[in-house]
């Protein structure tokens, strides 16, 4: 079934151009003139989403051809695109992806397969006519680049504005928005980006008054324009959610808030509960037969995760009880002995015997893997497809550790290995989508089986 779905892609020359805040400018601006909106974030970014969600009232998701694939993509945006337009930010450059040598993964890629206009940011801060040069050159890179639009941010005058306009005339491609450089417009970052909005109790009010100040330099009603000319798209959505069969506890506060809704809509699916939980201030968790800990900032949050010693010793004590345990990234440093941050070391669950350093080098990686032996998530031999993206490393790892990942792309925890593997517990610096394969499938079957041990 084809369906009318109104979309834009808001895309960046580079990192850095201001998206975010001006695709919050942009959704307020359409919620003003009586739109409801959803927002999209292209790659597997956990942070920006916050923000977006903050402004458009609606839970954003993700877009990545590379972790999830393209009929993926289309599932998750045709099934989560019933508010009257969709904005999806870009990540990075608008061309750049998995590699130098094409365009897969990259936010073009996604406009491609969304056949979603594009509008582009870019930065006037340090250029005049050049500017035009640039524009054009974005435009002439790919013989269908789907820019339908600029947007110009951090002008330093109403002269410079129009050099700009006037350099830019003979592209003939509609300038949408002149934003004048502007401090109160910069949002606050931190060693991996900006500062998850879940860590900021006035994000809110901050982000909307950012987003109601930018609006008056956007071209709302253009770009409602633009959003309508799409043509429908071929609606495919997964089979509705199965009888519940088990129950499985997700860690979610300020220390764990990094996950993909479309990972808890696919556990659902296959007939799993979901019961939210604080590592930080619940005592326990919810009665459950698996846990899920997400990544996110625990190194920050090091001091109250430390001294909460009840919900520690349980999770140790449930894990060696062999319930099934899956942590990512920030659920894995949770897992280990300790995590050292600021010369300070909080003590954690201790249940891999390996300690968490933070690093002044980050990695970031899409990643592919084989797992090496039957885990929680996958089968032997299965190839996953996914991302890393910290500052940690584990030190002191003993030599008899046990990995379920071997990587052909990607760093890992150690000499190209992740998935470390302790009872029935899997965790991992690599990110995964789970619609990809049978992962959530199969975390949900070991809980089954626990429940029923």
């Amino acid at each position: 079934m084809k369906m009318k779905m109104p979309r834009v892609v808001i895309a960046g020359a580079t990192s850095g151009v201001g998206k975010t805040s001006i695709t919050c400018g942009i959704i307020h601006g359409l919620k003003k003139n009586g739109y409801s909106i959803q927002p999209f974030k292209v790659g597997p970014d956990y942070i920006d989403p916050t923000y977006l969600s903050a402004v458009s009232d609606n839970s954003t998701r993700n877009l990545d051809a590379w972790i999830m694939g393209e009929n993926a993509v289309l599932e998750s945006f045709s099934k989560n695109s019933h508010s009257d337009i969709s904005v999806i930010e870009g990540v990075m450059g608008y061309y750049d992806g998995f590699s130098g040598a094409t365009n897969q993964s990259s936010t073009h890629h996604i406009a491609t397969i969304l056949q979603a206009p594009t509008i582009l940011v870019l930065d006037a801060s340090k250029t005049a006519r050049s500017i035009a040069a640039t524009a054009l050159g974005y435009v002439k890179f790919h013989k269908n680049s789907r820019i339908v639009g600029l947007v110009l941010n951090k002008l330093g005058s109403k002269k410079h504005e129009e050099m700009c306009r006037l350099a830019l005339a003979s592209l003939k491609i509609p300038i949408l928005g002149c934003i004048p450089k502007n401090q109160d417009f910069s949002l606050e970052s931190r060693h991996l980006g900006l500062i998850p909005a879940v860590e900021q109790d006035d994000l809110k009010s901050k982000i909307t008054k950012i987003a109601k100040k930018m609006t008056q330099y956007l071209d709302i009603e253009k770009i409602i324009s633009i959003a309508y000319s799409t043509p429908p798209i071929l609606y495919r959505a997964k089979t509705s959610q199965e009888k519940i069969k088990t129950t499985i506890a997700v860690a979610l506060d300020k220390s764990f808030n990094f996950y993909y809704y479309d990972n808890f809509d696919s556990l659902r699916r296959n007939g799993a509960k979901i019961e939210f939980f604080s590592p930080i201030s619940d005592s326990s968790p919810p009665e459950c037969s698996g846990i899920y800990i997400g990544g996110g900032f625990p190194e920050v949050l090091g001091g109250p995760l430390a001294k909460n010693e009840s919900m520690k010793k349980l999770i140790k004590k449930l894990a060696e009880q062999e319930m099934p345990i899956y942590g990512e990234c920030g659920g894995l440093m949770y897992l280990t002995n300790s995590i050292k941050y600021n010369s300070k070391k909080y003590s954690m669950v201790g249940l891999f015997d390996a300690n968490t350093t933070m690093e002044q080098k980050m990695v970031l990686n899409y990643t592919k893997a084989t797992v090496a032996s039957n885990c929680l998530i996958a089968k032997n031999n299965t190839k996953l497809l996914g991302h890393e993206f910290h500052y940690s490393e584990l030190d002191s790892i003993p030599r008899d550790a046990k990995f379920a990942y071997d990587l052909s792309i990607g760093v890992g925890i150690k000499n190209k290995k992740d998935g470390l593997v302790q009872y029935n517990t899997l965790a991992s610096y690599m990110h995964l989508y789970f619609d990809r394969a049978l992962h959530a499938q199969n975390f949900v079957n070991n809980c089954m089986k626990y429940s029923k041990s």
